[in-house]
């Protein structure tokens, strides 16, 4: 009995940590993502040796960016972030409009603490890109992602590369020591694209389609584009 409440009290103990991060992010703006997003992208991409390496971001087909991913648990842990995702254009100049993405999944094991995580992902053929235009998907099991490698000089023909469909990099501030997107699951975020374009639109329209980019949006282009603005083909 007593070590049943102890397990009660545990997962008390999670919920309190957890719910508070997960309503105050969905107080932030869409603007304010969008802005935190940019930073993100500079941020890792300026990372020197343990940055994302420039030949993989030139062949990316498109690029998702979650800022502050929260995670927060005691032996049962959960994922919760929105962010948002670029493809090419039809041409592999420049960027689509942003179409908004929400992160969500469970993790079960021993940990503890909260932490906020920047996420970057790069799909990088065909068929991650076929995943990230569907309704939703999950990570490791509809798509295959792979922790990417990092590193200016770090080489692209590595079997992370050539057979997964995504990569996938993160940048910890808190209590964990990383974060594993195994298991965690992609759908748009509906609100956020109605906030950002007045309008219901799907993500695939989004981001195969001629939405012009919103003006909220305007760093997040910028740092696209300086950091690739035409596809190595």
């Amino acid at each position: 009995m007593r070590n049943l409440k102890c397990y009660f009290g545990v997962l008390a103990i999670a919920g309190s940590l957890s719910a508070p991060a997960f309503a105050a992010d969905r107080e932030i703006k869409a603007d304010d993502r969008l802005d935190a997003s940019a930073d993100t992208l500079n941020d890792m991409m300026k990372a020197s040796d343990k940055g994302i390496p420039q030949d993989l971001i030139d062949k990316a087909r498109c690029v998702v960016v979650v800022p502050g991913m929260k995670k927060a648990g005691f032996i049962f842990g959960a994922k919760y972030g929105r962010g948002f995702a670029v493809c090419r254009r039809h041409d592999g100049v420049g960027w689509s409009a942003p179409a908004a993405m929400r992160v969500e999944g469970g993790s079960v094991g021993f940990q503890i603490g909260a932490s906020e995580t920047d996420v970057v992902v790069l799909v990088m053929s065909d068929g991650g890109m076929k995943h990230l235009l569907s309704d939703k998907f999950t990570l490791g099991a509809d798509a295959t992602v792979a922790a990417g490698p990092v590193g200016r000089d770090a080489s692209a023909q590595t079997d992370a590369v050539l057979h997964a469909e995504m990569l996938s990099y993160s940048r910890s501030r808190g209590l964990f020591a990383g974060i594993s997107l195994e298991g965690a699951t992609l759908r748009p975020d509906e609100e956020t694209n109605r906030e950002l374009y007045g309008r219901d639109a799907t993500n695939r329209e989004i981001l195969t389609g001629d939405f012009k980019t919103p003006a909220a949006a305007a760093r997040f282009e910028r740092a696209l584009n300086r950091d690739s603005a035409q596809r190595d083909r």
